[in-house]
This record gives C-alpha cells, sequence and structure tokens, in this order.
C-alpha cells in the first residue's frame, strides 16, 4: 500500500535516488534528515521551491518543507488551505 520510508536521507545513500509521494498525482518529494536541515536550511528553501521536501526525525516523517517561487504561490497557498474559503465554497455548490 505504502511505499516503505527510508531510514536516512537519501543524500546517505550515493546510489539511491530521492523518494515520491505516495499517490502518482503528487508532486516529487525528497527526504531530508532533520540534523541535515539545520545544517543547511537556506539551501533546502531553495530546494523547496521547486518541490515538497519531507523532513524526517529519526528516520520517521515529521513535516514538509514547501517552498513559494512568488508571493502569489504564497496567497495560492494560504487560500487553498484555509478553512473558512474552503467551507465558503462548499457552501456555494
Amino acid at each position: 500500500m505504502f511505499p516503505a520510508r527510508p531510514s536516512k536521507s537519501w543524500r546517505s545513500f550515493p546510489n539511491r535516488r530521492p523518494t515520491y509521494g505516495w499517490l502518482d498525482t503528487q508532486v516529487p518529494s525528497e527526504t531530508v534528515a532533520l540534523f541535515e536541515l539545520k545544517d543547511d536550511l537556506s539551501r533546502f528553501l531553495r530546494e523547496a521551491e521547486k518541490h515538497e521536501i519531507v523532513i524526517t526525525r529519526h528516520g520517521k516523517p515529521a513535516g514538509v518543507l514547501i517552498g513559494f517561487q512568488s508571493e502569489d504561490d504564497w496567497f495560492d497557498y494560504r487560500l487553498e488551505n484555509d478553512p473558512r474559503f474552503l467551507q465558503h465554497i462548499e457552501s456555494a455548490r
């Protein structure tokens, strides 16, 4: 059902590629250990503009880093995740 989760970042393994989301329709995601993210946050923020980054703690997913290429992307994200807006859309349907 769900793909096996790597216990470490894919960067730790030279022959390994980034993992991808569990749905084919999702944007490819990269898995990064928290300690790696803390060491080079600005680089990962730049990478997050292209694809989401799953942050792991002790090999288990702990969060997702999502970057925005523009202020419009930030606005769209906030709108898509605002419960009041979603409720308004649902009631309009």
